[in-house]
């Protein structure tokens, strides 16, 4: 999605052709899957491009932001491996831009059918009866659980030798901040406490 250039744009990266590939690189770095098409990553860019121009602070975050990333990269973040590209992202991830695009793609990304494909996810299950009575246990990407008997004391034997639990404490009971003992009273008897 390439917006016009005009004069009111932020910055030379903004709608172009280069800020629409590091936005994509970036949510691939982001939200790294090697079966999920670069299609499906296109898609989600386009979702944050046009909620970005819903208002003009958001689109300017979005021109910085990816300006930002690109020259913290030297200008080459498009070439960076997900793994070169991390760094990068732990860096900015605290801020109100790489919080906007991870808000908008965390729900898309993953709302696209073509990204459940590619993860094996076979989709709602609702409208086919649930997933109880249709396919609950047949992940076959998960490993077998490890299943193991416990073999030592019955568990009553083991609770019978803890100490019974007391009501009375040793520590006195809390006092309100800016107050002293003797402003808030004894520990619970009602009375207050001389000093």
């Amino acid at each position: 999605m390439t917006a016009p250039r005009s004069s009111d744009t932020v910055n030379d990266i903004e709608g172009t052709d280069e800020s629409t590939q590091v936005l994509v690189c970036l949510i691939k770095a982001a939200f790294p899957h090697g079966t999920v098409p670069e299609t499906a990553y296109r898609r989600a860019a386009d979702t944050v491009l046009r909620a970005a121009a819903d208002t003009t602070w958001m689109r300017v975050k979005l021109a910085q932001g990816l300006d930002s990333l690109q020259g913290l990269a030297g200008g080459r973040f498009t070439e960076l491996t997900a793994q070169e590209a991390l760094p990068l992202l732990l860096g900015i991830q605290h801020t109100s831009f790489f919080g906007f695009v991870r808000q908008i793609v965390v729900v898309n990304l993953y709302e696209d059918e073509e990204v459940w494909e590619a993860l094996g996810y076979e989709g709602p299950s609702f409208d086919k009866g649930g997933y109880i009575d249709r396919g609950f246990a047949d992940l076959d990407w998960l490993p077998e659980p490890r299943i193991e008997e416990y073999d030592g004391e019955p568990l009553q034997e083991v609770v019978a030798h803890v100490p019974a639990a007391t009501t009375a404490s040793t520590r006195g009971a809390a006092v309100p901040a800016g107050q002293s003992r003797a402003q808030a009273g004894s520990t619970g008897t009602g009375k207050q406490e001389r000093a």
